[in-house]
């Protein structure tokens, strides 16, 4: 995901097509928001992200305002130290009490192993929304 921002301004991350709801800088956010409203937040545990990121985020919100640098510096780090933390904490098994649910997508969840394969369809779902974003914000830039 992130070599397929690679390039793009700010201006280009923030821009929200006719037709949208989001842009990029958003749902770049909602994938490390997601991952922890599916994997702790089911779970009964602390996010491993501050709460007004995750809320900023999570599903159902909107872009609010403009994102800036360091907003999208965060995203960066968070795409790498989250995923880092969800496999140790996989390893301690402290996922035990997952309370199951459906995805809006008709997937039935019903423990952290269900999550954890549930997320890259989530992420890919997200990921063609980024190319068709990158696409209409900045057509000179190559495709992945």
């Amino acid at each position: 995901m992130l070599n397929i921002i690679e390039g793009l301004t700010l201006d280009e991350l923030n821009y929200i097509p006719a037709g949208f709801k989001n842009n990029i800088i958003w749902n770049m956010g909602h994938m490390i928001a997601a991952q922890q409203g599916i994997c702790y937040k089911r779970a009964g545990l602390p996010l491993t992200i501050d709460e007004t990121f995750f809320m900023t985020f999570k599903p159902g919100t909107q872009p609010e305002r403009l994102y800036t640098a360091d907003d999208l510096a965060l995203i960066k780090d968070l795409f790498f130290s989250t995923l880092t933390q969800l496999e140790a904490d996989l390893q301690t098994g402290m996922f035990g009490n997952y309370t199951p649910f459906v995805t809006r997508y008709g997937f039935e969840i019903t423990s952290i192993n269900d999550a954890v394969s549930f997320l890259p369809f989530h992420e890919g779902a997200h990921a063609g929304t980024v190319i068709a974003l990158k696409k209409l914000v900045s057509p000179n830039q190559p495709s992945p």
